[in-house]
C-alpha cells in the first residue's frame, strides 16, 4: 500500500452496509408481536415515516409514488425493504422506491422484483428513473403497477 494515499477498501460500500443494517431493522420490526392488522398498520406507518425523512425532492416524489401505487393496487401491502418504501403482494416484494440519496445516485428509481409480470420478450426494464411527477408519469406508474400484479 502506498504511503500518503488512502487505501482502497474492498467489500461493501458504506451505503451498502447501511442498507443491510436497515434490512435487519426491517426484519426485526416485522417479527414483533401483534395481530396481522396491527403489524400492517405499523408497516404502513413505518413507510410514511421513512418518506417523511427523505430530502425534499425525493420526499415529494416518494409521496406521489406511494399514493399512486396504492390507488392502482390497494391490495398491495406497504413495508420497508432495506430501509426503502416498498410494496408487497401476498407478503412478497413487488416494487420499491429507491431515493437518490440511498446510494448517492443522480435520481430516485421505482424498481420491480422478479414477481412483477412485466415480461416483454428477452429484455425488459425493471427499474425506472423518477425525475419528476407529472400526470403522465402517474399514468405510467399506474399502468406498470397494474401490469406487474397481473
Amino acid at each position: 500500500m502506498a504511503t500518503g494515499q488512502t487505501a482502497r477498501r474492498e467489500g461493501f460500500s458504506a451505503e451498502e452496509r447501511a442498507a443491510m443494517k436497515d434490512h435487519a431493522k426491517d426484519l426485526k420490526a416485522a417479527a414483533r408481536g401483534g395481530s396481522k392488522a396491527e403489524k400492517a398498520a405499523q408497516a404502513r406507518q413505518d413507510v410514511l415515516d421513512k418518506i417523511a425523512e427523505l430530502d425534499p425532492a425525493d420526499r415529494v416524489r416518494a409521496e406521489r409514488v406511494h399514493a399512486v401505487v396504492l390507488a392502482a393496487a390497494p391490495q398491495l401491502e406497504p413495508k420497508l425493504w432495506y430501509g426503502m418504501p416498498a410494496y408487497a403482494l401476498d407478503g412478497k416484494l413487488l416494487c420499491h422506491f429507491q431515493p437518490s440519496a440511498k446510494f448517492k445516485t443522480r435520481y430516485p428509481t421505482l424498481g420491480f422484483s422478479d414477481l412483477a409480470k412485466l415480461d416483454d420478450g428477452a429484455l425488459w426494464p425493471v427499474a425506472y428513473a423518477v425525475t419528476e411527477m407529472t400526470a403522465e408519469v402517474e399514468k405510467q406508474i399506474t399502468a406498470l403497477v397494474r401490469q406487474a400484479i397481473g
